[in-house]
């Protein structure tokens, strides 16, 4: 086998991955960044009668908070994130899409309403399916410099 096989296969798969995934809506999707922290590493634990909360982290984190802007019928695109996050939606609707449904199921979200994306791996997409603007603001917690967003292809369970 030539030498330089490997490097040239890894290339490729680099390239075709920029060229297969699928970026925000242009100009129809804008993040702003409000705050981001740095934490040592977490070990939670809180509780009362009716609820329980636990969270364990090894190693720093970036803890992100990023106001999202979807101007009607703008998407984000296919993407995962290294670590979870806390979705609220805070104007209008938006609308879900779980790259791991075959049947490409949409989950809709209303003002007040939060979800939550593991990340990890799982690649989703937002759309705003309305005639008027939707915000999020998303509270991330991601290992320590890690990139916050990461593109994916589209999964191709949806016809979009």
């Amino acid at each position: 086998m030539n030498p330089l096989t490997p490097l040239l296969i890894a290339l490729a798969l680099v390239f075709a991955g920029n060229v297969l995934a699928t970026p925000p809506t242009p100009g129809g999707l804008a993040a702003l960044p409000l705050a981001k922290g740095l934490y040592d590493e977490i070990d939670l634990l809180a509780h009362d009668i009716r609820w329980h909360l636990k969270i364990k982290t090894k190693g720093d984190s970036d803890v992100h908070v990023t106001q999202n802007t979807f101007q009607p019928g703008a998407h984000s695109g296919w993407h995962t994130h290294p670590g979870p996050s806390l979705i609220t939606v805070t104007s209008g609707q938006i609308t879900a899409y779980d790259g791991h449904d075959p049947t490409c199921t949409p989950i809709i979200y209303n003002v007040g309403d939060g979800f939550t994306d593991p990340g990890s791996g799982h690649v989703h997409l937002l759309r705003n399916e309305t005639g008027a603007p939707a915000v999020t603001v998303a509270v991330q917690i991601l290992p320590k410099d890690a990139q916050r967003r990461i593109d994916a292809p589209s999964p191709g369970n949806c016809p979009f």
